[in-house]
């Protein structure tokens, strides 16, 4: 099979379209013909070096949507021809970046006939990791008010949308050409997060129970300015190693910071069954912005993290 493969860590240089064996399932995995991969920052850090992989050469990227070819001798759940999709992959099993991936089924739920490949690659990782921050660390509830930053992002679109569905209440910073979009998507309100006033406005226009985070760094001292009583920051993301939490408004709200990462999701199944559900109810709507063929996997790699873009990247092998 066609494989995109790196044998050292470094730049998107390091990824090369190469002939590989195709993989068997072991007894609780699929094997999966892959029709669309994600492509996900993460999937540059562990390029990069900066996260971890077993071994190299390795194939990178953690968003899988295809067609079920075989099954493990345990698994009894799914069957050939089936729809799947999956997140997860690429950090301690070979990513999605193929014509074939074996997918463990804690990490894979049937997807819908009414939800198509790219939509569903756009949505695995971004989804879980909104998911897990709004409704395992962030306790929402409806009628909360929620601030998503980087609303455009992959994460954040999709934030946007589930934050609104469970009867939050969204104020959203995004770039100025995407705040009539992320307002379709259901922010009532969308500010450029590079205004030099953003803290007075955000206060303005919201007291947020609950922030996500995707540069807590950049954003922690107005969030925790702008935080109700009590309120919470979930950090799913950051551009430095440390984050200086402000201890005056933080102590005088009991404000709360929890940071995570999607890979430790104990019920990714289970999440990625729910999602999908609400994309085929209407609920979600998954951007993609671009598409990439395995050949251009290069550029899609710069792109993730140098594009401004509404949406997702995805691959099609």
């Amino acid at each position: 099979m066609r494989a995109v493969r790196y044998h050292e860590h470094g730049g998107p240089e390091q990824l090369a379209v190469e002939d590989v064996e195709r993989p068997e399932p072991a007894a609780d995995e699929l094997l999966v013909r892959v029709s669309t991969a994600g492509v996900n920052p993460v999937d540059t850090y562990f390029r990069e070096g900066s996260y971890p992989v077993p071994e190299l050469p390795w194939i990178p990227g953690s968003d899988a949507v295809g067609e079920v070819v075989s099954v493990g001798s345990d698994v009894t759940d799914y069957e050939t021809g089936q729809r799947v999709y999956a997140t997860g992959l690429g950090r301690t099993t070979p990513g999605a970046c193929a014509e074939y991936a074996a997918v463990s089924t804690d990490l894979a739920a049937p997807l819908p006939d009414v939800v198509g490949d790219a939509e569903a690659a756009a949505l695995a990782l971004v989804g879980t990791t909104a998911w897990q921050a709004f409704v395992h660390h962030g306790d929402i509830t409806p009628g909360d008010e929620v601030l998503v930053h980087g609303a455009n992002g992959g994460v954040g679109h999709v934030a946007v949308q589930l934050a609104r569905a469970m009867g939050a209440d969204v104020t959203a910073t995004a770039k100025p050409p995407y705040h009539d979009e992320v307002e379709r998507l259901g922010a009532s309100t969308v500010l450029d997060y590079a205004r030099g006033d953003l803290a007075s406005a955000l206060a303005d226009a919201c007291e947020p129970s609950l922030v996500l985070g995707t540069v807590v760094d950049r954003t922690i001292e107005t969030d925790a300015e702008v935080l109700a009583p009590g309120g919470r920051i979930v950090a799913i993301g950051n551009t430095e190693p440390t984050v200086a939490f402000p201890m005056g408004p933080g102590k005088g709200k009991d404000i709360r910071l929890q940071a995570m990462s999607m890979f430790n999701t104990p019920n990714t199944s289970t999440v990625l069954s729910r999602l999908a559900g609400m994309v085929a109810r209407g609920d979600i709507e998954p951007v993609v912005a671009r598409e990439y063929a395995l050949d251009d996997i290069e550029d899609a790699h710069r792109d993730v993290l140098a594009e401004s873009v509404l949406g997702k990247l995805v691959v099609r092998p």
